[in-house]
């Protein structure tokens, strides 16, 4: 490899492998739930020259699972060497898929499960599905340091029946992974298992009138790719891949100006309304539990993207640590955005328009019964934008009449109230790395001797000097956006270079503030926190997320109330939406998008697409 962030190969995966299993770190009933570049760090990458040495390290997550003996192991590739061990005493390691399987053959070993099925009716075991979901941490005696996962109950009426449909509710088990028992087994109450199908795939009807919709690039796209490094329109950056992140860009510049250093979608929770003691505890982080990188899918031209496409394939570890190559994981590709600017002119009649267009960077993942897919933005003016879209099929429960955590979308068939919350972790690098984070919002003057007609307003801008300082929520009423800045830096106004990010400002974790989700999820309280960079602070929920304790993450990096002003910063934003399903969600959920934006403001002395020329818009005046 020639870059330190150079993405890891089959061969590195294999060697680490090798290399791990040389060193006795390895064995038979050894699983690696987490294995990925260990990232120098910013000093170290951005010090790097061409012919440079490399020296490529691994992080990797090992689970004994006939002891549930946890590690986390740094090792060397170049040096064929490990460089640390240490164990993980707090959390667990992330769910196996190898593990999904292995819950539902415990839960149907178990006597309580045909008796709780026998009464409901439900006679052939072989059509029950038992989802395997994430226990959290909820105090439960004897819980705490075993690995856990929790497990409701779905009927398929045949093989290739949706299961979602079909909820067996009122039952749920606790499993023991490594005891390979249910601890728990809890038969709360019988509901009728909804009967009507959800089977979207096999609907009677298809439309015959939607034309096709043609996308060409006769010349080809406008943008290049070498290795890993991609270059568009001013713009350069470094597509890199993690099993956990999934998509992370490296190094976002713009006429060679840093912007970003790294941006990545660090956690997401998905926590559930419903406090009936079935499904009290359904909180789901799908990076830190699931891993959203390991979960993506392969896409498809003309179904997923269209147009002059360029695909990155993904390299990601197997259970036991050999590669696994899921082709077309990250697309990238060119749209046309509509207007970028226009102006018909009264004076001199001149008329100009200049069409937007965007670089897409994308993947798409599938968590259990949810799709989601990331879409990065890069704009000809400057601006970044991520695009969630949320899709697939909502989880079901049986309808209780008049519920008020849920929405009747079948016949005795209900969606409960969830949130869909994402945090973006923004490693800042305007113009350079001592950047500085202002709060700006509107305000109101007061009718006086300086506003008589009461017709003013202005801006407040108030910097986040401190840690504790920069832990804040959106105001739409107050348009409330922050600016990143870099004092150092100053346009040909004399006023410091900066981005915008404009939050969507939509609710936060709206679990109560002494419950267990607000405890662990805490990113998540507010849409921005801003820390002093640090190469060990990588996620905002912590690094072992599944059955953590509160107080991990971002909370714990904040403690120390660190200055601000002037400094490396990284900044985390959380953004989301509040799910009340409605019944056109179901039997599958039109996309629900959700996101920000940045926005430069004073980074470029003026508009800086005024050489776009009208023949990119086809000749259109």
């Amino acid at each position: 490899m020639t870059h330190p962030l150079d993405r890891l190969t089959a061969d590195e995966f294999t060697a680490a492998r090798e290399l791990l299993t040389r060193e006795g770190l390895v064995g038979e009933s050894t699983r690696l739930p987490y294995l990925g570049l260990e990232e120098p760090a910013k000093e170290q990458v951005l010090g790097h020259k061409d012919g440079d040495p490399v020296d490529r390290r691994v992080r990797a997550v090992l689970l004994d699972l006939d002891t549930g003996r946890a590690r986390t192991v740094l090792a060397s590739l170049t040096r064929s060497a490990v460089d640390h061990v240490a164990e993980i005493s707090s959390g667990q390691p992330p769910v196996l898929l190898e593990e999904y399987p292995l819950v539902e053959e415990i839960v149907k070993a178990d006597p309580r499960f045909a008796q709780a099925m026998a009464r409901r009716g439900v006679t052939d075991l072989d059509l029950v599905r038992v989802a395997p979901l994430s226990a959290g941490d909820y105090g439960i005696e004897g819980e705490r340091g075993r690995r856990m996962l929790r497990s409701l109950m779905f009927l398929q009426h045949r093989p290739d029946d949706h299961a979602w449909a079909h909820p067996i509710d009122g039952v749920v088990a606790y499993v023991d992974l490594i005891g390979r028992r249910v601890a728990e087994f809890h038969d709360h109450q019988v509901f009728p298992v909804p009967v009507e199908e959800g089977n979207y795939d096999r609907h009677p009807h298809t439309r015959d009138t939607l034309k096709p919709i043609e996308i060409t690039q006769p010349d080809g796209p406008s943008f290049a790719v070498d290795g890993d490094v991609v270059s568009w329109e001013n713009w350069r950056f470094r597509i890199g891949f993690d099993a956990r992140e999934g998509l992370v860009l490296h190094q976002l510049s713009f006429h060679e100006r840093p912007i970003v250093y790294r941006a990545s979608i660090a956690e997401m929770v998905v926590p559930y309304g419903d406090p009936s003691p079935t499904r009290f505890w359904q909180n789901y982080f799908d990076a830190g539990e699931y891993l959203l990188g390991a979960a993506v899918n392969s896409l498809k031209l003309g179904c997923d993207c269209l147009g002059e496409i360029r695909y990155f394939d993904a390299v990601l570890p197997e259970g036991d640590g050999t590669p696994r190559v899921v082709e077309n994981a990250v697309c990238l590709h060119e749209e046309d955005h509509g207007i970028l600017w226009k102006h018909t002119d009264l004076y001199t009649e001149a008329a100009e328009t200049r069409r937007q267009r965007r670089l897409v960077i994308s993947f798409f993942v599938t968590v259990g019964n949810y799709d989601y897919g990331f879409y990065w933005y890069l704009y000809l003016d400057g601006a970044i934008q991520l695009e969630v879209k949320a899709t697939g099929v909502l989880f079901t429960a049986a309808q209780v009449e008049d519920s008020p955590y849920a929405t009747p979308i079948a016949p005795g068939l209900a969606a409960p109230y969830h949130q869909h919350l994402y945090c973006a972790r923004l490693d800042m690098m305007l113009d350079g790395p001592a950047n500085t984070v202002v709060e700006q919002e509107v305000e109101r003057l007061p009718i006086g001797p300086a506003n008589p007609y009461g017709n003013a307003f202005t801006r407040r801008l108030t910097p986040l000097a401190t840690e504790s300082q920069a832990q804040r929520d959106a105001d739409p009423l107050r348009d409330r956006v922050w600016r990143i800045t870099n004092p150092g830096s100053l346009n040909r106004l004399g006023q410091p270079v900066s981005y915008v990010l404009h939050p969507q400002g939509r609710p936060v974790l709206l679990a109560a503030d002494e419950s267990s989700i607000s405890g662990r999820a805490a990113f998540a309280t507010h849409h921005l926190w801003v820390t002093r960079y640090h190469p060990d602070e990588r996620y905002p929920a912590g690094e072992f997320v599944n059955q953590s304790s509160p107080g991990q993450g971002l909370p714990s990096y904040a403690a120390a109330d660190r200055p601000l002003e002037g400094e490396d910063l990284v900044v985390w934003h959380t953004f989301g939406s509040t799910h009340l399903p409605r019944p056109e969600d179901w039997p599958i959920m039109p996309v629900d998008t959700c996101g920000f934006t940045l926005r430069p403001s004073g980074f470029f002395d003026r508009n800086p697409t005024l050489d776009v020329p009208a023949t990119a818009a086809r000749h259109c005046h």
